[in-house]
């Protein structure tokens, strides 16, 4: 299906005022998919049995210190946020960042992920200088569960004493995907984490890592976070320098990016971070694998540029994804950045169906 545009929130401001904006522009859309949040995790068939709203909540609310601590700005506009939606900010954190607040609530209540809950299931690469004419790429598809694909919106922000950044989010949440006008990008996939707990969940990491002006400092940042959940992480700078680290609350194994393409997808391949793996349905794993193994052949030899990085995320042999039951993911939206330019390109919809669009900075 065809989508329109995709659609472009800018701001500029103070944190508080840049989130009130966000929330009160999307109020009613956010209300309505925080509601359609919590329901999934309230129905209980992941847990053994209903979950009371009223405990959900509270797990929320038990996280919003570790939000507060880890970046005060970014604690305001996430408030303010909530504020202007006439949400909770424990509400904010669940439709904000509901994968990693699922494996902490899995960690904290046991229970596996159903069919119906798994989703954020990107393919994601980084392609170094030497194999793209000197300037190297981050670029991902992004695969949730169909329902937030209506969601998506690209956040164009300019922070007070703040780098101005292009985020590919939903609306409700920080941000997931991203570049800022220093040339740092950062991509994720989602890992099924055992360990979640209660701390920062990763749309707050994300928007934290956007706030650098290197790769290495964005990564500092990474290392240094009380992660509530798992997630694979991509950062890359305009000095081609980049890095791939599996981060999990208890450990981070980090790759660096050298001479040839890194690919994932939503499987842990280091020994390291294994044993903090929780269980995947074989089906979804060996889609993983699959989709793992396919990014590495469509990148294969030769110079890489944004065309073929287009042609890779829509790949309708394992890359670019359809619902299908019993998991319903879909291919939401994809982006690709190219920090050295600081060129972004992001595509509303299945990739295979729809354009990318060249997005300018907002002083363009």
């Amino acid at each position: 299906m065809r989508r329109p545009p995709i659609r472009i929130f800018d701001a500029k401001g103070s944190y508080e005022s840049i989130g009130y904006a966000h929330g009160s522009l999307y109020a009613e859309e956010i209300q309505e998919y925080t509601q359609d949040r919590i329901q999934l995790v309230a129905g209980g068939s992941w847990s053994g049995g209903p979950i009371a709203k009223g405990d959900i909540i509270d797990l929320a609310e038990s996280m919003i210190p570790a939000h507060q601590r880890f970046d005060e700005d970014l604690f305001s506009e996430l408030s303010a946020l909530a504020e202007g939606a006439e949400i909770s900010v424990a509400e904010a954190i669940i439709v904000g960042g509901f994968t990693d607040f699922v494996d902490a609530v899995r960690a904290q209540i046991g229970g596996e992920t159903p069919p119906s809950l798994q989703e954020d299931d990107c393919t994601a690469v980084l392609v170094p200088d030497s194999r793209s004419e000197g300037a190297g790429f981050l670029a991902q598809t992004w695969d949730m569960h169909d329902t937030a694909t209506e969601h998506v919106v690209l956040l164009r922000l300019e922070p007070d004493n703040s780098p101005a950044v292009i985020v590919f989010t939903t609306t409700g949440c920080l941000g997931q995907i991203g570049m800022n006008d220093q040339g740092v990008a950062v991509g994720i996939n989602n890992l099924t984490g055992g360990d979640g707990q209660r701390g920062v969940t990763w749309t707050s990491v994300v928007r934290a890592m956007l706030r650098q002006d290197t790769a290495e400092n964005a990564l500092k940042v990474l290392l240094e976070a009380d992660l509530a959940g798992a997630h694979n992480y991509l950062i890359m700078d305009g000095t081609g320098k980049g890095f791939n680290v599996e981060a999990m609350p208890s450990i981070r194994p980090v790759e660096e990016l050298g001479n040839d393409p890194i690919v994932h997808t939503n499987h842990v391949v280091t020994s390291l971070a294994l044993p903090f793996q929780a269980v995947r349905p074989g089906d979804l794993l060996e889609d993983s694998i699959r989709r793992l193994e396919r990014g590495n052949e469509l990148l294969k030899g030769g110079k890489v540029d944004a065309q073929r990085l287009v042609e890779l995320t829509q790949d309708q042999e394992a890359i670019c994804r359809r619902p299908e039951d019993p998991y319903l993911i879909e291919s939401s939206g994809a982006a690709i950045m190219r920090p050295a330019t600081k060129e972004f390109w992001a595509c509303w919809g299945q990739p295979s169906d729809n354009d990318y669009e060249r997005i300018g900075w907002a002083d363009d």
